[in-house]
């Protein structure tokens, strides 16, 4: 897909420019794609086993962990300036909205060696990325969109999308509650604990908005498969 611009007729200038930000676009989601992986690989390590996060989650210092949010706070400024520079095709206030959210909580993280654990823990989300990637990938390769590859791609972001980011919340907030006015959480000063929360639930909402809109898109495609399997067995049935 990435089109080298010397192979293009020199004089159509917006054809280059159009090749150019779809070559710039795909290299973007490979690079989110492996970020995703490294990130929500270690993460899940990271509250699995490691025993300082898992012993104290608020206070517990891990050096994999902080290494872990310094290359997914590296990845969101890169991809926040490529939203930016590309506005025009990919712009979402979303997106921006989401990146600002979690690099403003990750600064604590590395700068106060607070809450490593917990910033793990969220990027564990990122394992969704991956297969909602993959849907743009199927859709500027032009697959049909009944197609088997794409319609178990998307069963399976939805699936994922479900258990990294919308299943795990009522036991984050759960434990969140549990340690309000614990020693360990007074200790974290109320600019630490009023931005935990309120970039956990700016995120969280906008996971909730994108489930949604994730599953709508999944029922219908279900839906339309259905009525397709029905009609090719009333032509059958027909036929026969």
């Amino acid at each position: 897909m990435c089109v080298p611009l010397a192979l293009t007729d020199g004089d159509n200038t917006s054809e280059h420019r159009a090749l150019a930000t779809l070559s710039q676009l795909t290299v973007t989601l490979v690079v989110s794609t492996c970020h995703s992986l490294v990130v929500g690989v270690v993460g899940l390590y990271i509250f699995l086993f490691d025993e300082a996060g898992i012993a104290d989650p608020l206070w517990g210092d891990t050096s994999l962990g902080k290494v872990n949010i310094a290359i997914a706070s590296g990845y969101l400024i890169s991809d926040l300036l490529i939203l930016i520079w590309y506005w025009k095709v990919i712009g979402d206030k979303y997106f921006v909205m989401h990146h600002c959210t979690a690099l403003y909580a990750y600064h604590f993280v590395l700068k106060d060696g607070v809450l490593v654990y917990i910033g793990n823990f969220r990027l564990l989300a990122e394992l969704s990325s991956p297969f909602v990637n993959q849907r743009w990938f199927f859709e500027a390769l032009k697959y049909p969109k009944f197609s088997k590859a794409n319609v178990i791609n998307g069963i399976l972001m939805t699936a994922v999308f479900f258990i990294v980011r919308i299943a795990s919340i009522p036991p984050f907030y759960s434990y969140m509650y549990s340690v309000f006015g614990t020693e360990a959480y007074v200790r974290l000063g109320f600019l630490i604990q009023f931005s935990w929360t309120a970039t956990c639930v700016v995120l969280d909402v906008m996971n909730v908005m994108w489930m949604i809109k994730i599953s709508k898109g999944c029922i219908k495609i279900i839906s339309l498969l259905r009525q397709e399997k029905a009609r090719k067995s009333l032509q059958n049935g027909k036929l026969d």
